[in-house]
């Protein structure tokens, strides 16, 4: 592992009033953000980090052997920025309780970009994201065309599927039905996304002809009690229903003609096994942004392969990058 330099965590005040896209207006928001090394003199070193639907502003507790030794993304070099997005519960403006307004990715974007001039950054060298940061990295990259250099969504696409959306709603019926408990089980449904059969198969099968108790459900109860223990019901709600908004085509044609917007270099990133993100849909990203390629990596793990699989993305990273 490459030395770390220390990470800064700050909180961010939006000043201005934000007027989301379902016409209501936010005020007084606050934005957790974390940061690593220093930004050079022509600002030319950024990289930023998107987080995906349960995470927070430090990727090095969520990304398996992050910045790993050789990676293209240093600290010692970069400046990099990462930001808990509007409406989680990790320090930005959270929902409350089931009143709080519909956000958007378009939303979630408008505060970061917020969040990029208060930080004085006019360019940025790298966008990497997964899933719901996936989604963010190429919302943003659609509005402001010339904003990145290079873009790198991984296991994510350019509008969240009729699938994706069954499976949130699926969570979010537990959730009103108990926003305490309900959490637990709408974890427990994720997982069937998040994973594929192959893992469950691998990982969680029994050979000792048991009855019950199986090893299956006790891994089913136990996700769902970890994240129950960490974050909020309510972001949780509102965080998957801006996925479920996600379509960068809604303001500029069709899907089509918003990716042919984007001037970044593209690499994008998918995983064999990932059902809910599967490949056709980065293809379809690469078939129409200019300057793009698409690599896919193998994983048993299903779509939380892009959080696992660290040394392939990184591979990939270098093969591109250096």
């Amino acid at each position: 592992m490459q030395t770390l330099l220390t990470s800064k965590s700050f909180g961010f005040k939006v000043e201005e009033p934000l007027v989301l896209e379902c016409g209501e207006t936010l005020r007084d928001l606050r934005i957790q953000y974390t940061t690593w090394g220093d930004l050079n003199a022509d600002k030319s070193n950024v990289v930023w980090i998107f987080h995906a639907l349960t995470a927070n502003s430090d990727p090095s507790e969520w990304w398996e052997n992050f910045f790993p030794e050789g990676s293209p993304i240093n600290p010692a070099k970069d400046f990099i920025v990462c930001a808990n997005v509007l409406g989680s519960c990790y320090g930005s403006t959270e929902p409350k309780g089931f009143n709080f307004p519909l956000i958007t990715l378009r939303d979630i974007v408008e505060v970061h970009k917020r969040l990029k001039d208060h930080l004085g950054i006019e360019k940025i060298s790298l966008g990497i994201g997964g899933s719901l940061g996936g989604q963010q990295l190429l919302e943003w990259a659609v509005k402001e065309p010339d904003l990145f250099e290079v873009i790198v969504p991984i296991a994510t696409n350019a509008k969240h599927s009729a699938w994706g959306i069954a499976f949130n709603e699926a969570q979010r019926m537990a959730l009103r039905a108990d926003p305490i408990n309900g959490l637990e089980t709408a974890r427990a449904i994720a997982m069937l996304s998040y994973r594929h059969y192959d893992t469950y198969e691998v990982t969680q099968t029994d050979q000792d002809g048991r009855k019950d108790d199986f090893s299956a459900s006790s891994y089913q109860r136990y996700q769902g009690e970890k994240l129950s223990k960490r974050f909020s019901p309510y972001s949780y709600y509102f965080l998957s229903k801006a996925m479920d908004s996600h379509d960068v085509g809604r303001h500029f044609g069709g899907v089509e003609k918003a990716l042919n917007r984007i001037q970044s270099r593209t690499i994008t990133i998918g995983l064999d096994t990932d059902i809910l993100f599967p490949i056709h849909e980065q293809e379809f990203l690469t078939q129409h942004i200019s300057n793009s390629s698409v690599h896919v990596i193998s994983s048993l793990y299903g779509h939380d392969g892009f959080l696992i699989e660290t040394e392939q993305i990184n591979d990939i990273l270098k093969k591109e990058l250096q």
